[in-house]
């Protein structure tokens, strides 16, 4: 299987790009290297962290991984994986030869966890991002969950934590740089940040090393 390697540096800030190194560019679909090329012009909000992860080998001949997390000071707000398949004879269930695949998880409030209208929300953050980054797609697909953990004993100082994740598929057409903008953008939004008003840069903030936590 031939991979693509993401430098592992720190991405997302305004003042930089993205930079997309293919390890066989060579033997790359066309295609898929063509839509792989939107990723080196891409802005990201400033509080995302972004690193390469290892592509599955079983999915498609050829993939990317991505991992993601909102970081504020020393908060990891939300984290979450985009992976990018491709199969150049195409896959009927994809309804072509490229499939997007996102996982997004963030910790909410119990009072927000308990709205009945939180899972609605929680996907129409992924077709707004979508829209508004101006991705085009087709074939979507997911599921969004909330879920209440009670801890007990030595762990009862904290004992009600409440995540939403969203687990989400579409198929892209064309360049992949704006399905990029539009993860981050439902990464940031489950993690509560506001969205940003089109036309509005943010200061980027101060960076620290790195965020060793990793994908599960």
């Amino acid at each position: 299987m031939n991979a693509c390697r993401i430098p592992r540096r720190w991405l997302g800030a305004y003042s930089d790009r993205v930079s997309v190194e293919l390890s066989a560019p060579a033997d790359l679909p066309p295609a898929f290297r063509t839509a792989l090329a939107g990723l080196s012009d891409v802005d990201l909000r400033p509080e995302l962290v972004v690193n390469e992860l290892p592509a599955p080998s079983r999915l498609a001949p050829y993939a990317i991984a991505l991992h993601a997390a909102v970081v504020m000071g020393d908060d990891e707000l939300a984290e979450g994986r985009l992976v990018m398949l491709h199969d150049p004879e195409g896959q009927e269930v994809w309804g072509g030869d490229t499939r997007c695949v996102a996982y997004v998880q963030a910790a909410v409030e119990a009072d927000i966890a308990g709205d009945p209208m939180l899972t609605g929300v929680g996907w129409s953050w992924l077709t707004e991002a979508l829209t508004a980054s101006g991705a085009q797609y087709t074939a979507e697909g997911g599921t969004v969950t909330r879920t209440t953990s009670e801890r007990f004993g030595a762990l009862s100082e904290h004992p009600v934590t409440c995540d939403v994740e969203i687990r989400a598929s579409w198929s892209p057409l064309g360049d992949l740089g704006p399905h990029l903008v539009a993860f981050g953008d439902v990464l940031c939004l489950a993690a509560g940040l506001p969205p940003i008003p089109p036309g509005v840069v943010p200061m980027p903030k101060r960076r620290k090393a790195a965020v060793s936590r990793r994908a599960r």
